[in-house]
């Protein structure tokens, strides 16, 4: 009767343990199998995290503003290109400049170096002196009467009329306003202070003439 009970008591506790032994395996089979794809989720979060969704490595992105490496719109870099294009030739505002930026008017024909000027059968001398004491000089040709006239048709002078002939403003692209600095053109025959106008002055071979920037 006691190996019975005995032989009883073994088989239900190796029942049990072999019954504890599977529940155990089913419970880390379980979490083993949620971990898992917890694990496959995260990878698949990183994934799509390190690629990105709206712009690549170059800073191109895909909404269509067509952006450089540099992060600057095309049309930006474009208009830039066109504005350095404008600066470089100069503008076309109707003032007559060329690149140089020097004014077309007046003194178109004056020729800032000196030289010679002009055609006809006269000749003479002509210099001009600004307010800095910079002197330039030209030989003058002409088919004019008076030195004036030949001056205004190459250009070298411009002024407005006076009741004393012609009140010169601008020599060689360079006007001198009396109101606001007090200097004027001062006229000069053979380094003498004329006592005629330039306008009336006529040009006489051998005479040298003079426009020279004073303080009055």
């Amino acid at each position: 009767m006691q190996k019975k009970c005995s032989k009883s008591r073994k088989l239900l506790s190796f029942i049990l343990c072999s019954v504890l032994i599977v529940a155990m395996a089913l419970f880390t089979g379980c979490n083993g199998s949620s971990a898992g794809n917890e694990g496959r989720a995260d990878d698949s979060r990183k994934s799509e995290g390190s690629t990105g969704t709206g712009s690549d490595e170059s800073g191109t992105s895909d909404d269509g503003t067509g952006s450089d490496e540099s992060g600057t719109p095309e049309d930006e870099t474009d208009a830039e290109s066109s504005s350095q294009t404008e600066g470089s030739t100069g503008t076309d505002d109707g003032t007559g400049s060329d690149e140089s930026g020097t004014p077309g008017e007046p003194g178109s024909g004056a020729q800032s170096d000196g030289g010679i000027l002009g055609e006809g059968s006269t000749k003479f001398a002509f210099a001009v002196e600004d307010a800095e004491g910079g002197k330039t000089q030209w030989e003058i040709h002409t088919d004019q009467k008076t030195v004036g006239e030949a001056l205004m048709e190459l250009g070298l002078i411009d002024g407005e009329d006076s009741e004393f002939g012609l009140y010169v403003k601008t020599v060689n692209n360079i006007t001198l306003d009396y109101d606001k600095d007090g200097l004027y053109w001062a006229f000069y025959i053979n380094d003498e202070y004329a006592q005629s106008g330039v306008d009336s002055t006529e040009i006489k071979e051998g005479d040298t003439y003079l426009l020279k920037a004073e303080k009055s």
